[in-house]
């Protein structure tokens, strides 16, 4: 019998063992994806005199505290700290209603951020607007910034008691 062709269980138990302890190893060595806004940490104040945590930069012309604000109000959300920058939103209410929503701090570092904020900011504010909530789909191809502005508008609608 050729050598190569004899049957050698020990090599074949330990080859089996050897792969399966490297298999573990590379599969435990893998980190876990977390989100942007979890992994952040606290902001500093905003621009405009408002803390970050407050949101606020405007104040109401006119309305009540219970939810159902009349006249124009602005409100600026949190800064979102995201993989390729932060991401901060300001809202403006007319009697309870989104009239506007302006992005004011978010990635553009680069080309290649400011082409792809160039046409994913216009296609949130517009579904920002129809939807009348942060309730609105991510764009594709700028994930990280969707998730920061859908953040920041978040909290400014919670800043605006919406």
């Amino acid at each position: 019998m050729h050598a190569l062709k004899k049957n050698r269980p020990l090599r074949r138990v330990v080859l089996a063992s050897a792969a399966t302890v490297s298999g573990l190893v590379m599969l435990l060595s893998l980190k876990p994806h977390t989100l942007p806004e979890v992994a952040a940490a606290p902001a500093p104040a905003a621009s405009g005199g408002a803390t970050a945590g407050s949101g606020t930069t405007g104040s109401p012309s006119g309305g009540s505290s219970s939810g159902h604000t009349t006249g124009t109000r602005t409100v600026t959300g949190r800064t979102v700290q995201t993989r390729w920058g932060p991401v901060q939103v300001r809202v403006t209410l007319k009697n309870g209603r989104i009239t506007d929503v302006t992005a004011v701090a978010y990635p553009s570092d680069n080309p290649r951020d400011q082409e792809i904020n160039s046409y994913a900011l216009p296609q949130l504010r517009r579904e920002a607007l129809a939807a009348q909530s942060a309730s609105i789909d991510a764009v594709s191809g700028a994930s990280y910034t969707s998730q920061g502005y859908i953040g920041s508008l978040q909290s400014a609608l919670d800043s605006a008691g919406r």
